[in-house]
């Protein structure tokens, strides 16, 4: 591979929508799921979509049929982010350079946000999207030297706790507004990123 691949994290349970898939609202006429995989895409980058298992969250993998998207199934989805990365990790080519993580629930991420960070990518930098004010926040394009971290991890940290200890190596790179920012994972949090997304 030339370049970093992309890992869609989408194997997350939605319990905070009473009962509702966040991955299956719709954004721009079709689920967000969906939404995310097509923007990523748009990058020219590999993209990696790790999903719960198939027999559980059937409509998620429907939704993504026919995308070109790599689906990786996660058996232990439940036990948190971490095994997201795991199966990502675990599913890309040996030569992939880095990989960039982007959260399925982050509607304002654009293809250019992406771009940007692939652009900085230098192989030993941790690059890490941020709002235009400097807040951190995603997606993270992490070096291959980090794999072997980020396989270790356990839980629903993510990899809160590799870019704490590697924070001399972490690049924040400024996205516009808030879209480094901006998850949607209540009922409330849809209605309200809705109600702002409205014309007038």
């Amino acid at each position: 591979m030339t370049g970093p691949a992309l890992l869609v994290l989408a194997a997350g349970r939605s319990t905070r929508m009473r009962g509702r898939d966040k991955l299956m609202e719709e954004v721009s006429g079709r689920p967000i799921l969906v939404e995310r995989v097509t923007s990523a895409q748009a990058t020219a980058a590999p993209v990696f979509v790790a999903l719960p298992p198939r027999r559980e969250w059937p409509q998620r993998w429907a939704a993504l049929e026919g995308t070109g998207a790599t689906l990786v199934e996660v058996p232990d989805a439940a036990s948190g982010m971490a095994a997201s990365l795991r199966a990502g990790l675990a599913s890309l080519p040996a030569d992939c350079p880095g990989l960039l993580v982007l959260l399925a629930d982050m509607p304002e991420i654009t293809p250019a946000d992406i771009a940007a960070l692939l652009a900085r990518f230098d192989g030993t930098s941790i690059l890490r999207g941020a709002s235009a004010e400097g807040t951190p926040g995603h997606p993270v394009l992490f070096p291959a030297r980090d794999f072997a971290a980020l396989a270790r991890l356990t839980g629903d940290a993510g990899g809160r706790d590799l870019l704490r200890r590697e924070s001399a190596r972490v690049q924040l790179v400024p996205l516009p507004d808030r879209h480094a920012l901006t998850d949607l994972d209540t009922p409330e949090d849809w209605a309200d990123w809705r109600a702002g997304q409205a014309p007038g």
